[in-house]
């Protein structure tokens, strides 16, 4: 008995009409457009295993999304290198959901 393959045969991509989640492969994985606040944003899923080194701070959170996490990078079409924001997958999905940030020290009630 053979043992089972996890990789399609052909190094194919899934694309939008084969039913995977659309966009164009680059040498990071799949990137997609989407459109928030007016402007077209770059976004990219990064698995966890090529998420190795580094820690970022999440915007929509405040919280650090520690090496090894799978997560979300996501920046303006217009924007750069500088402009990547590192996000987690749920905090990007709810970006829409979240008020703006408040800053509260360690004893204020949270209301």
């Amino acid at each position: 008995m053979s043992p089972r393959r996890n990789r399609p045969r052909g190094g194919e991509y899934p694309t939008a009409n084969s039913g995977g989640a659309g966009g164009s492969p680059d040498r990071y994985g799949l990137q997609r457009t989407e459109t928030w606040q007016g402007e077209e944003w770059l976004v990219r899923q990064v698995a966890g295993a090529s998420a190795r080194g580094k820690s970022y701070r999440c915007p929509g959170c405040d919280q650090e999304i520690p090496s090894g996490v799978p997560h979300v990078v996501a920046w303006p079409d217009y924007g750069g290198v500088d402009d990547r924001r590192h996000w987690h997958k749920a905090c990007w999905n709810a970006k829409d959901r979240r008020t703006t940030k408040v800053q509260r020290s360690r004893n204020a009630p949270r209301h």
